[in-house]
Parts: C-alpha cells; sequence; structure tokens
C-alpha cells in the first residue's frame, strides 16, 4: 500500500518530465511551421486548436465558469501569448537548439520574479545558478566574454522567457484556487485570441496560403500544447513552481536533441554556452542542508 501511494506521490513529477520531451520536440515544429505561416498567425492557431482539443474533453466542465476561473485564465492565456509569440517569431531568426536553451532562462528567473512580485527572498544557490546561466548566455550568443551583443531573435526569445516564467507562477498561484479544466480552456482560448489580435501590431497584414502541411503541423502542436497546458495545471498543484522549474530544465536537451537530428550543428562555444545555461537551471533549485541549516540559524539570529 505504501508502495503505491509513494508511486501515485511521484505521478505528478513523472508526467512533468515526460512534457518536456513533447515540450522539447515543438521547438523544432514550430521552426518548420514557420516555412508555411506568419508567427502570430500560426501561433493563434496552434491555441485554437488546443482550446478546441481541451474544450471538447471538458464539455463537463464548461457549463459555468466563475470570476476567479476567468480572471485566472485570462492572465495566464496573456503570458501564454507573449512567451510562445515572441519565441515563435524569435525562431524566424534563430536555431530551434538555441531557441530552446534562451527559453530555458524561465527556470532561474522563476525565483527572482517571486522575490520582486511575492518578497520571497531567492536562496544563494538562485544566485550561483542565475551567475551560471548568465555566463552561458554570453557563451550561448557567440560574443565571448568580451561584449554581450543579442540579435532581434536572441532579445525575444530572452523576453519570452520572462513571460514564461510569469506563466509558471500564475499556475502555481491559482493552481488550487480555480478549476482545471476551465481555466486550461479560458487561458487557450486567450492565447488565441490575443495572437490574432498582435498580427497587426506585429506587420502580418495578409494571412498565409492555404496548405495541408500547415494543417496538420498545427493540429499536432494544438493537441502538444494542449497536454502541455493541461498537465502543467495538474502537476502544479502538488508541485512547487521551483521543483516544476528545476524538471522543465530537461526541456532544452531535449530540443538540441532534437535539432542534431535534424542536422542543427551549434558551435562549440554555443554548445558550452548551453551547458553552462542547463547547470544554472539546476543549482538555482538545488538548496544544500548545510547552506539551509546556515540560512536558519542566520534568520533565527
Amino acid at each position: 500500500m505504501n508502495t503505491a501511494l509513494a508511486q501515485h506521490n511521484k505521478a505528478p513529477q513523472v508526467a512533468l518530465i515526460l512534457i518536456t520531451l513533447i515540450w522539447g520536440g515543438t521547438f523544432l515544429a514550430v521552426q518548420y511551421a514557420l516555412n508555411y505561416s506568419s508567427p502570430m498567425f500560426f501561433v493563434g492557431c496552434r491555441f485554437l486548436a488546443a482550446t478546441i482539443m481541451i474544450g471538447l474533453l471538458s464539455r463537463s466542465h464548461l457549463k459555468s465558469f466563475s470570476k476567479q476561473d476567468l480572471y485566472a485564465g485570462s492572465l495566464i492565456g496573456f503570458t501564454i501569448m507573449l512567451g510562445y509569440g515572441s519565441q515563435t517569431i524569435g525562431l524566424q531568426s534563430i536555431s530551434s537548439s538555441e531557441s530552446a536553451f534562451l527559453t530555458a532562462l524561465y527556470v532561474p528567473l522563476v525565483p527572482i520574479l517571486l522575490w520582486l512580485i511575492f518578497r520571497k527572498r531567492p536562496h544563494v544557490m538562485t544566485w550561483m545558478g542565475v551567475s551560471f546561466a548568465f555566463i552561458g548566455l554570453v557563451f550561448l550568443t557567440g560574443n565571448g566574454l568580451q561584449q554581450i551583443s543579442l540579435n532581434f531573435g536572441q532579445i525575444l526569445t530572452l523576453l519570452g522567457s520572462i513571460a514564461i516564467a510569469l506563466e509558471i507562477i500564475l499556475i502555481s498561484y491559482f493552481a488550487g484556487k480555480v478549476n482545471i479544466q476551465r481555466v486550461t480552456v479560458i487561458q487557450l482560448a486567450i492565447a488565441s485570441l490575443l495572437a490574432f489580435a498582435s498580427m497587426p501590431l506585429v506587420g502580418e497584414q495578409h494571412l498565409p496560403s492555404f496548405s495541408w502541411t500547415l494543417v496538420a503541423v498545427t493540429v499536432g502542436l494544438g493537441l502538444a500544447s494542449a497536454l502541455i497546458q493541461l498537465t502543467m495545471n495538474w502537476a502544479q498543484r502538488s508541485v512547487a513552481p521551483s521543483q516544476a522549474a528545476i524538471i522543465y530544465a530537461g526541456e532544452p536537451v531535449w530540443a538540441a536533441l532534437f535539432g542534431r537530428i535534424a542536422g542543427e550543428r551549434l558551435p562549440a562555444m554555443a554548445l558550452l554556452g548551453g551547458l553552462l545555461v542547463v547547470i544554472g537551471v539546476i543549482l538555482s533549485e538545488w538548496k544544500p542542508k548545510f547552506l539551509n541549516k546556515i540560512r536558519n540559524k542566520k534568520e533565527f539570529q
């Protein structure tokens, strides 16, 4: 009985690990889809497909919506649109592997934003992780330690990582206060609507030509997005945002693997930068017991 209970308690963590594999593969799929579509139109279609899929699975939960459901879903949907929209536009000028490593910077950003928003002081290991991630960012951009010169795609992807960090924080904040199925449908629908509405703002004046390839990729990524968002909302009811963030650190590794299989070859300096980003992500969430004892002793004094 205890073994079964332990396995059940690990189910959310296992589910998050599995979606990092799916998530890692989406970078390459999105980059391929951009051969047939403009960025924000594709983001809108992707989340529209996800909304329909989750809506069909959650019909019994959609008979009524509370103000809290609408509020939570709207806020999370807004961050999803910003995160995925910035990332998708960025993929027009950088590789899927590079995009994934830059996006992974949302992990050390989560505790920093928690500090800025909720005054939760970051652990010393968070600052160490941020330092490694920053050095990794310098190498990843290919400029060495002499200067940091980010291109347009890299800047947008970094802005997207901030939005994704906010998404993780908001999901955890609202997780135990709302209906998961209803909020998932709302956030996906809002992300889709906002993406379509933003098309004129980013210069997308015309719809792309019809393509069955685009339809297939949209449906596939819509299914992936639906699965990812629903799993995140469910799992983060029992998995802390910091623990969830370290699990998500596996996502750029999978993305780099899929990118390499597809023929992407990052320079050695960029690969070193990606490795440092992943190390920074892990360090930011590693809390050695001896440091916790020292910290608790200081707070007590």
